[in-house]
């Protein structure tokens, strides 16, 4: 089990975050959180990374906070400086992970996603990202400029990060010259999250971590 960490940011303030430690040089994963915060269930999958050989540090970008309903949880999002968040917390993530791993990498679930973008093409001192239905703005992270390895899990039935922003993203980074690894589900938003029976699918799930854990070993501890 992992614990809460206060880390440094580049601009030099303090944050926190759960870190999930696998052992000094082992290879880092930042998990970035849904727009719930940093709950019991992004903990969990930091643990489920450290249990597999990854230390995994999921910044708090709500800072405490996390919301109970939908609206909460959208008025939190919109409230969320996603820059500075990119900037300073991911990146503060990045640098606390490096310091003690080997490679890093991130990953991240719905907001969580479209921040993981974000951070692909914003922090060069990642080595891989690994998306769960999320895309950002292409004005503020133009998955054209992604030049690391990168696999995207996303959903046919998501009417938030839609099969045709999908297709848009993946045509983006193929015109660039990049080969990202894009998997589609038959599945709906958020199937990967266990703690919402309404949407989650055990066997897509499985699937997708077994990839995305594949796709990490490949890139980072290989």
């Amino acid at each position: 089990m992992g614990q809460i960490i206060e880390f440094k940011r580049p601009d030099g303030a303090s944050t926190r975050g759960y870190f999930s430690d696998a052992g000094k040089g082992r290879p880092g994963v930042v998990v970035i959180q849904e727009w719930w915060g940093l709950n019991d269930h992004i903990s969990s999958i930091a643990d489920r990374f450290a249990q597999a050989g990854f230390s995994a540090l999921a910044p708090d970008l709500y800072r405490g906070r996390e919301a109970s309903t939908p609206d909460e949880a959208s008025h939190m999002m919109t409230g969320l400086d996603f820059a500075d968040a990119t900037h300073q917390d991911i990146t503060g993530a990045v640098d606390y992970l490096r310091e003690r791993s080997g490679k890093v990498g991130v990953t991240g679930f719905c907001m969580g996603g479209a921040l993981t973008v974000a951070a692909a093409v914003h922090v060069p001192a990642l080595s891989a990202a690994v998306c769960f239905y999320g895309i950002p703005p292409a004005q503020f992270a133009d998955p054209a400029q992604i030049k690391i390895p990168f696999q995207g899990h996303f959903a046919s039935r998501d009417d938030w990060c839609t099969p045709a922003a999908v297709d848009a993203l993946e045509q983006a980074m193929l015109s660039a010259g990049a080969t990202p690894e894009i998997h589609r589900y038959l599945a709906d938003h958020a199937f990967f999250n266990q703690t919402r029976p309404e949407v989650y699918d055990a066997v897509c799930a499985q699937q997708a971590w077994e990839r995305s854990l594949a796709f990490f070993t490949r890139h980072l501890a290989e």
